[in-house]
Parts: structure tokens; C-alpha cells; sequence
């Protein structure tokens, strides 16, 4: 099972300590909606992609060109991981492993999470708020300095949960974002919010006017995802039930 993620890296990039974004599927495709443009606003380059035979066997296809739907972009001082595909529980542990070791092995100087915080009353939240969750004293110094607001209490389940928690190992700061969105429909709203945290960290200076004005369409091209993702998260919560802290059950 140590060779069942592999990272592959197609150019070589001379990096100075860079910011990882994370960007995955999960609660209101938050991370994923906001990586995707922020890739696309700052013309980041794909710099490689990670595979395993614990993903589905899917390709994706994008300018005629063939590509895997699990991409690594960036530059010198910046790195996104994002997905077009959701994420099987059982890849979840392997996965989050495998990225930091990865991450340990370039030198991040943070890695920064982007999810979602679902809502029963999201309809009537005009602009989400953005929470934040550490893995280490340095990281929520680092929140505090950003005036970022921390979650006070609480739990976090998934491979966000247990990105924290390997970085932790790593000695790698590692914070999660959560934007609070719609519980089972993808939220460029909450993704918007979200990039507006992240420029705290980045100052990456982008406007998020057309995510915006594009929200009802980023809706429906991202529902089957949202749905697949769906599925997977229904099964993972299986699981995090059981495992829940006694007190939130």
C-alpha cells in the first residue's frame, strides 16, 4: 500500500518555500470552485498530477488534450491541488499521506485548505463568513495575525480532517479554511468568500466579480461532481458517526 498514491511531476519548478493551496471535493465544492479560478485568473501552470489505482479509472479531457482530473499547477512561490473528481474513502488516508509527504519534500511554508461549512439558513446569508481551524501553535498565530476567525469548538471530519493531522506529523503548518455554504449544492459564494481569505495569506489581488456573476452557471456545470462527491462524503460520514466525539453526537 505505500506505492498506491504517486505524485508525478512534469517540470521543474525552482521553489522558494511556496503556499499550497488545497482545493478538493467536499461540502459545496468551496475548495474546489476556488482553486479552479483562482488557476485560471493567475494563468497558473500545470506542473503534474497525482494518480492511483484507488481513483476512478475516469480521464479528462480539456482543448482536445487528454489529462488526468487530479492536477498540481503553480510557480516559485505558490502550489494548488485541485480535483475534478471526488475523492473514494479509501483513498482518503493513502492520499493525504502522500501529499505531505510531498509537501514536506518542497519546503511548503504553509499549507492552506479550502472547504466548505454547510448552513441550514445559507439563503439568507448575503456574503458567507470564513472560519479557520490550525493544526499547530504557529498556525493560529498566523490566523490571528490575518484576523482570520477561529473556530472555537466544534469537530472536522474527512480529508481535510486528516490533512491537518499528517501535516501535524510533518511539522508542516497547515490551516483549514471553512466558508459557509449550501450543505449539498456546489457554492461559488462561498468559494468567492473563501479566495478573499486566502488574499490575506497570498495577497493573489483577485477580483471575484465574475465568480460571482457566473454563479448559476458554475452550478450546473459542477453537479455531477457535487453529486459524486455526495455519495462519497455519505459514506465517509458513516464512519466519522461512529467515531464521533461523544459530546456532538
Amino acid at each position: 500500500m505505500m506505492d498506491t498514491v504517486r505524485i508525478v511531476e512534469e517540470s521543474v519548478v525552482t521553489r522558494k518555500n511556496p503556499i499550497v493551496i488545497e482545493g478538493l471535493p467536499d461540502v459545496g465544492l468551496v475548495g474546489t470552485i476556488a482553486a479552479s479560478y483562482i488557476v485560471d485568473k493567475l494563468k497558473y501552470e500545470e506542473i503534474g498530477y497525482i494518480e492511483s489505482d484507488l481513483f476512478p479509472p475516469v480521464m479528462v479531457i480539456h482543448g482536445g488534450k487528454l489529462k488526468s482530473p487530479f492536477c498540481l499547477y503553480g510557480n516559485e512561490e505558490v502550489v494548488v491541488v485541485s480535483s475534478e473528481i471526488a475523492i473514494p474513502p479509501n483513498a482518503v488516508y493513502p492520499l493525504t499521506r502522500a501529499l505531505a509527504d510531498w509537501f514536506s519534500s518542497i519546503n511548503a511554508s504553509l499549507v492552506i485548505s479550502v472547504t466548505g461549512l454547510p448552513v441550514k439558513n445559507r439563503m439568507d446569508i448575503d456574503k458567507p463568513e470564513v472560519f479557520a481551524v490550525g493544526n499547530n501553535e504557529e498556525a493560529i498565530r498566523k490566523l490571528k495575525e490575518k484576523q482570520v476567525e477561529l473556530m472555537e469548538e466544534g469537530f472536522i471530519a474527512g480529508t481535510y480532517a486528516v490533512m491537518l493531522r499528517e501535516c501535524y506529523k510533518k511539522d508542516l503548518c497547515a490551516i483549514s479554511l471553512l466558508a459557509q455554504c449550501f450543505p449539498v449544492y456546489p457554492d461559488p459564494g462561498a468559494a468567492a468568500s473563501a479566495i478573499g481569505s486566502l488574499d490575506k495569506f497570498l495577497q493573489l489581488g483577485i477580483d471575484v466579480r465574475e465568480l460571482l456573476e457566473r454563479g448559476e452557471e458554475i452550478k450546473l456545470k459542477a453537479r455531477d461532481l457535487m453529486r459524486q462527491t455526495a455519495l462519497s462524503a455519505s459514506e465517509m460520514q458513516k464512519s466519522a458517526e461512529q467515531d464521533m466525539p461523544i459530546m456532538y453526537r
